[in-house]
């Protein structure tokens, strides 16, 4: 459930008219639902009861927004994080240092320094050079350093082939079959003080049978730390659980997966870390638009809108669904392709889609956007940046401005040698 819902004739965000909006601050514009953000983050953590000792890091990559993550602390989420940008960001939020897991292939040593000083609370090891370097910056700091050794369990999760991270070909954790070595060296290194491990199989998925099975072999890697005199005290699982993008969609609910987690790391006696991301943020937001024409095409019309693939990648990225909406729908239907302004034939966000009537001058919004929406934006074709905007009840706050055009060419030089 979201709190997208038509009143008198118009789309509104909980007690706001998307009329509204698009009239006070413009389009593109993404929307965001304040309670909707809530409820999913209380339903997740309710769904995950049944696994007894848990910590919830909302995987900032999806939706960074400061007011995003403040309401998400408020709801006691820490986060999970992949450079020191979003380091800043969730402290900057009010999200607690130790409550922030520190996961991604590429940390760079200025970043872990970073994490080092703030005192972030976990750090998710990718390779053995990694927890090499980390040990080293974090003894000549007089500090240690908590972590877990990333895992890549060779389970293929059924996902978009881009958003896979589990399978032996994929870049991220070491192989299953080298972790114990690489546990053990590591484990005996000064300002280190490894205490799990972690993986993720990868994200929008629809099959828990995928998770079971990667949480098997953790299973059987746990016992084998143990059996070498390691102390396992917490197991990251990592993120992933998809939403519906269409209507008929019907992914597993936080309950089913929260059932099958307790039934799979039965007997573990660990801390179980969980990273949600697009569950918590994808229906949580939307992107209004404009319809700027309505273009006469050879076998169908287009309609062309005012947002583009630099505001919404995923269609033109992974060919994604997102449902097209009219905000103040006529009951009329017509068959179109949707594209943006932007000077690429991939701008294009459906092709014979059956949608809503709409003509030029109409709003109309793209659901589920809230996850990998605004994080993924650019500003190509000179394009401003899209703004985002939160409700909360009958009220909202531009909670990141349009950057202009004008404002990125500021930022740029011509040399004197170009006079």
């Amino acid at each position: 459930m979201d709190h997208f819902q038509i009143k008198n004739g118009i789309l509104h965000a909980e007690d706001v008219p998307l009329t509204r909006i698009a009239d006070e601050v413009g389009t593109p514009v993404y929307v965001y639902s304040r309670a909707t953000l809530e409820r999913h983050a209380q339903v997740f953590r309710e769904g995950i009861a049944p696994v007894g000792r848990s910590h919830i890091a909302f995987a900032i990559k999806a939706n960074p927004n400061r007011a995003v993550l403040r309401v998400l602390a408020k709801q006691g989420y820490g986060a999970d994080v992949v450079s020191g940008g979003e380091i800043s960001r969730a402290i900057s939020a009010g999200m607690k240092p130790e409550d922030v897991v520190f996961s991604g292939v590429g940390k760079t040593r200025a970043e872990l320094e970073q994490a080092l000083d703030v005192g972030i609370g976990q750090f998710n090891i990718e390779l053995e050079e990694e927890g090499v370097v980390l040990a080293q910056i974090a003894a000549s700091k007089g500090k240690t350093a908590v972590a877990t050794l990333r895992v890549n369990p060779d389970v293929d999760a059924g996902t978009h082939a881009k958003i896979s991270t589990g399978k032996k070909e994929n870049k991220f954790g070491v192989a299953i079959d080298l972790a114990p070595g690489i546990f053990d060296r590591l484990a005996n290194l000064p300002g280190l003080s490894m205490q799990g491990v972690a993986l993720h199989i990868g994200s929008q998925l629809f099959d828990l049978d995928p998770l079971e099975a990667a949480y098997g072999r953790i299973g059987q890697l746990v016992g084998d730390l143990r059996g070498m005199g390691h102390k396992i005290e917490r197991v990251d699982l990592g993120g992933g659980l998809g939403v519906p993008y269409k209507a008929e969609e019907n992914p597993p609910s936080p309950a089913d997966y929260g059932q099958m987690v307790a039934r799979a790391t039965e007997g573990w006696d660990v801390t179980l870390m969980f990273e949600p991301g697009r569950v918590i943020v994808g229906n949580a937001g939307v992107l209004l638009t404009k319809v700027i024409w309505i273009k006469p095409g050879v076998i169908r019309p287009y309609v062309i809108v005012d947002a583009a693939m630099n505001d919404l990648a995923r269609p033109a990225m992974y060919d994604a669904w997102h449902d097209f909406a009219a905000v103040q729908p006529t009951g009329e239907r017509m068959n179109a392709n949707i594209a943006g302004p932007v000077c690429e034939s991939g701008d294009t966000f459906a092709m014979g889609r059956d949608i809503d009537a709409v003509a030029s001058g109409d709003l109309a919004v793209f659901r589920t956007a809230g996850a990998y929406g605004a994080t993924m934006a650019s500003t190509y074709n000179s394009r401003p940046l899209v703004p985002e905007v939160m409700v909360d009840g009958d009220q909202y706050a531009v909670v990141a401005d349009r950057i202009a055009a004008e404002t990125i060419l500021d930022a740029e030089r011509i040399p004197d040698w170009l006079a």
